[in-house]
């Protein structure tokens, strides 16, 4: 039977520079203030990268408290998947940097670009090479940098975002561990609404309202389609740790899925939307406070450029 991958260890890094929405008018002779951002996206606060500061230092920050956690060092490590939008260069990948900050020498390293929903489709990369015997344990990163793509004179979209990484140590599971580790995965995506949520001219460009319309409804789809897969209804579901985009979609899905607010991990109100960063980042916070606890069935879910969506269920 093909070993089940489960998540041993968890991390998060954030930047030291924290912005309030004010100082970020402030900052950037924005239209806007603290009560406007926080009405409509529960903003209040995000993390900015320092100059020189990439990707890939905060991937293997991220990488290196998950291992902590998981009790492993680098020389369990077979391969290292980062997701990101915001890669350090388009070659070497971001990936092949982290390995060489965390020292590791052997092994696969590659990126993966799915925008915000970039955590959940390395996920269930990273999850099928183990179920098929070609890794055993295997770094799943999401880092990102947006600081350095937003065009600071738009209010719609520069409020929106903030830097950070998050990371996830999936190894396989051993028999004694039966019934744990990633139940599913489900991926989808749909390039005919790739204008809607896109970098443009080296800066991102949003139609707000259209990217809302699609979560909502595609979100919703893909969460049923994930407790179908597996025979499992939403009372089953523990904790939801949804894409940290929008304090609104964060809500609908809660409902959704009949969870009570104290049962959905939200950091979009302190970290903005870190992109691929923002499951992992949520996850490592909730898992290192005690909140998810050994045997708690999460749903994790995003959508963002491309379109990209998809949802991913696991037993801690």
């Amino acid at each position: 039977m093909s070993p089940r991958a489960l998540i041993a260890g968890t991390g998060g890094y954030l930047p030291a520079l924290v912005l309030d929405n004010d100082s970020l008018a402030a900052r950037h002779g924005l239209d806007t203030s603290d009560a406007w951002i926080r009405e409509r996206t529960g903003i209040r606060q995000r993390h900015l990268a320092a100059p020189g500061e990439k990707a890939s230092d905060m991937g293997a920050a991220a990488a290196r408290a998950a291992l902590e956690q998981a009790g492993l060092d680098t020389s369990a490590v077979d391969g290292i998947i980062v997701a990101t939008a915001t890669p350090d260069a388009p070659f070497p990948s971001t990936a092949a940097r982290v390995q060489a900050l965390l020292g590791v020498s052997r092994g696969f390293a590659f990126d993966l670009a799915a925008a915000c929903t970039g955590f959940v489709y390395a996920l269930s990369v990273a999850d099928a090479m183990i179920r098929a015997g070609q890794a055993r344990c295997v770094l799943v990163i999401g880092a990102e940098v947006f600081s350095r793509i937003l065009d600071w004179t738009d209010r719609g979209t520069c409020v929106l975002f903030g830097d950070g990484a998050g990371a996830v140590v999936l190894r396989a599971a051993e028999e004694s561990e039966a019934g744990r580790g990633v139940l599913s995965c489900h991926l989808h995506a749909d390039g005919r609404h790739g204008d809607i949520l896109q970098v443009e001219g080296g800066l991102l460009r949003m139609a707000g309202r259209e990217v809302f319309r699609h979560a909502v409804s595609k979100l919703a789809s893909v969460v049923d389609e994930a407790l179908a897969a597996n025979g499992l209804a939403k009372s089953d579901v523990a904790w939801l740790v949804p894409h940290q985009a929008n304090q609104r979609i964060i809500d609908a899905m809660g409902r959704k899925l009949g969870l009570p607010p104290e049962r959905v991990v939200v950091a979009v109100d302190r970290h903005a939307n870190t992109s691929a960063a923002s499951i992992p980042l949520a996850l490592a916070e909730a898992t290192r406070d005690g909140r998810i606890a050994r045997g708690d069935l999460v749903l994790m879910e995003g959508i963002g450029g491309g379109l990209t969506w998809g949802a991913a269920l696991a037993r801690f």
